[in-house]
């Protein structure tokens, strides 16, 4: 499990740096002293886990949440608190709070709390890959089906991890734009005009349209700092891991992949903020999926 852990007390944040670390429960991914300092750093890292501080200055842990949920983080929360004010609590449960930790920290209720979340976690994302693989084979058993574009880009993404993604509908439409073009070149335009092109679908004023436009660039540079994350780990897990050894060096700058790696590995670092090469990945997204759709596997 990657946590990212939200705390203006120094003493918690270390004292929970330690129980996981000790514990061997997961790896600390950053850290911050509140939930303004928090923002950046958990939308670009992408834990699976947040422990937030439930009080805290100018941004209190609820509210915390409710900017990140707003920017399409789809992470888990687990609040820490000394307050027993029911209406508050009652209020963590349900913006989806998984569990609360007291304080003062209990490292026994600490590592049973961790270990629920994360077994349940774990469950969970099981499950949905059965569901997926049901699903592939249902699909490649049909002798009727028809892979579109659509289909392939998915796919892709699917192995990246990132097919669910709040910016990965737009890459689809995206692609799908690019291969619907009557001039059959596989270089793609500026991206400023492509996501215009792709605004001007649902909007109609020049406002709308320039609006929409950067709210497309800012979902999809997210989506892919998802994907550089979770290839990164792939590869700190794994090295001679198929997607790692495939789509790494190919979508991104692997300088940029094995700086995240180093993270991963080393808890004690503090993450950088990630270069993210959003023409390159559309790129070389485009002619792979081109040309996995003009050759079909046999």
């Amino acid at each position: 499990m990657r946590y990212f852990i939200v705390d203006d007390d120094a003493a918690s944040r270390r004292m929970l740096k330690q129980i996981i670390v000790e514990g061997d429960m997961g790896v600390i991914i950053g850290e911050a002293d509140s939930g303004m300092n928090a923002l950046e750093p958990i939308l670009s890292s992408d834990p699976d886990f947040i422990l937030i501080d439930l009080l805290m200055p100018t941004l209190d842990g609820i509210e915390t949440m409710d900017q990140l949920r707003k920017q399409g983080f789809r992470g888990h929360f687990i609040m820490i608190s000394q307050v027993e004010n029911k209406e508050m609590v009652g209020e963590a449960y349900e913006k989806d709070i998984e569990f609360f930790i007291h304080k003062p920290i209990n490292r026994i209720e600490v590592q049973s709390i961790l270990k629920k979340t994360s077994e349940r976690f774990l469950l969970k994302r099981s499950l949905l890959t059965i569901r997926k693989s049901i699903l592939n084979f249902e699909e490649e058993t049909n002798e009727e089906s028809y892979r579109t574009m659509k289909d392939i880009v998915s796919s892709i993404l699917n192995d990246m991890g990132i097919v669910g993604e709040v910016g990965s509908d737009d890459i689809v439409s995206i692609i799908d734009f690019l291969s619907s073009r009557e001039e059959k070149t596989m270089q793609i335009p500026p991206l400023k005009d492509i996501y215009e092109e792709l605004a001007s679908q649902s909007k109609f004023s020049s406002a709308e349209i320039i609006k929409e436009s950067k709210a497309i660039e800012q979902r999809i540079r997210r989506t892919i700092s998802v994907a550089m994350n979770n290839l990164a780990t792939l590869g700190v897990v794994d090295y001679t891991n198929p997607e790692f050894e495939y789509y790494s060096p190919r979508y991104f700058e692997f300088a940029e992949i094995r700086a995240l790696m180093k993270t991963i590995e080393d808890t004690a670092s503090v993450p950088k903020k990630m270069k993210i090469n959003v023409k390159k990945f559309l790129q070389v997204l485009y002619v792979d999926a081109t040309e996995k759709f003009k050759h079909p596997p046999k």
